[in-house]
């Protein structure tokens, strides 16, 4: 893509998603995410309505009047957008791709983290890590987050969410908000993995998936490639049986996904490529 189209396109992207989070999300934002860790800030003389559970009980004895402690909110956190760009990401029969949501969903997460003055960082992922950029505050940051989504080529096109979870782990120290957005339609096994982020990380898993995934349509003898393995089969699609399996397979994905994701007590939300994410993501915002 060529330069002038890129920042053209980055510019369209930014005037729909800033809109978005500057009048809707940044207050959904705020509310569904600040206030969940409480940092130490000092210890003063007890005064009247103070919770007892707050005492200092060292620093009660050792001026012989009481003291507490006290606590302020964390303002500042820091936000992860996990972002799968495996092949399959770049199907869409509809008005658009799976990945130009994907973008615009990163996009508008982003500029909402911006309006709390959090930082951003991006995981790029396929079955490696393609593309990591630490986390970093500020409106060109944001913007080159947004470059990277719409015109980063990844090495493969497998996808490995147990790879990048395992990255996440080693590489973020610190609690933070992570959105893992992909179509979940993954081979791995990424409990463990899962497990393991989600007790350090307030963890949401967004699944943006196309329609025509759900079923295979009857249209006989059909060419067909694997997205991911590049693999070329011929598929009857007129039998009923394969047709059932190949659902089976699919849905097999997506319960596994909302299972595993309210097993280890994350959030999870599930947007089709036709709807409006606006509607999901507020909705689920709400919910917490």
């Amino acid at each position: 893509m060529e330069t002038k189209d890129l920042l053209k396109k980055v510019r369209k992207i930014e005037i729909k998603t800033r809109r978005l989070s500057d009048h809707i999300f940044s207050g959904e934002y705020h509310t569904s995410f600040k206030g969940r860790g409480m940092t130490f800030s000092e210890v003063r003389q007890y005064q009247y309505g103070d919770d007892i559970r707050a005492i200092d009980w060292n620093v009660t004895a050792r001026y012989n009047e009481a003291h507490v402690k006290v606590f302020e909110e964390e303002r500042e956190l820091t936000m992860i957008l996990m972002v799968d760009i495996s092949g399959s990401e770049s199907f869409g029969t509809k008005n658009q791709l799976k990945s130009e949501i994907v973008t615009e969903i990163a996009a508008t997460m982003a500029f909402s983290a911006t309006q709390n003055n959090d930082k951003i960082g991006l995981i790029l992922f396929s079955d490696q890590i393609e593309l990591y950029i630490p986390p970093k505050k500020g409106k060109s940051h944001v913007l080159r987050i947004i470059r990277e989504l719409i015109e980063f080529q990844p090495k493969s096109n497998k996808s490995d969410l147990s790879q990048a979870l395992k990255f996440l782990s080693g590489t973020q120290k610190k609690k933070a908000i992570v959105f893992v957005i992909s179509d979940f339609i993954v081979e791995d096994d990424y409990e463990k993995t899962l497990k393991i982020a989600s007790k350090k990380h307030d963890l949401t898993g967004i699944r943006v998936y196309d329609i025509r995934e759900e079923k295979m349509p009857n249209i006989g003898m059909v060419e067909m490639e694997d997205a991911e393995t590049g693999e070329i089969l011929v598929v009857n699609t007129g039998s009923k049986k394969a047709r059932m399996s190949y659902e089976k397979h699919y849905h097999e994905k997506v319960n596994y996904f909302k299972d595993i994701f309210s097993k280890c007590g994350s959030g999870f939300v599930n947007t089709r490529v036709d709807e409006s994410y606006v509607t999901k993501l507020l909705s689920y915002f709400k919910s917490r």
